[in-house]
């Protein structure tokens, strides 16, 4: 079996990069300050309470502009997302460059804890002592 040229095997990781690059460059464009650009939460909207994307819009809007104390504000969990993008797209170009098939393979408690995270940062930021955590 032949091996498969470098190009082809970077072509998924590459257009995932693009995928979020571009919708980076449109939400640092597009300011989410400002009204009538985004939708609004649905869940907000309905019933006053914080989703753990609110304010992701608005962290990765100043995230992109340089200002992480802002994004962290906006939507801490959503900027610690970024950078774990960034990890795992790494672990995913350096595996293709050497032509390694890329897999998580994470047992289902990473699921589950990852799961418990979000919710316990749901529940905290809709308390009055997590207030920090609002966005």
């Amino acid at each position: 079996m032949a091996p498969v040229p470098l190009a082809r095997r970077l072509a998924t990781p590459l257009a995932g990069l693009a995928a979020v690059a571009a919708a980076f460059a449109y939400v640092g464009s597009v300011d989410p300050h400002e009204p009538g650009h985004y939708p609004v939460c649905p869940l907000l909207r309905l019933t006053g309470i914080y989703c753990p994307g609110c304010g992701g819009l608005r962290s990765a809007h100043a995230f992109i502009h340089g200002d992480l104390g802002a994004a962290l504000g906006a939507n801490a969990l959503a900027t610690l997302g970024y950078g774990v993008f960034a990890v795992v797209w790494t672990v995913w170009i350096v595996r293709a460059i050497r032509g390694r098939p890329f897999r998580l393979g994470l047992p289902a408690s990473w699921g589950w804890a990852v799961g418990g995270v979000l919710l316990a940062f749901t529940v905290v930021r809709n308390l009055p002592f997590g207030a920090v955590l609002a966005p």
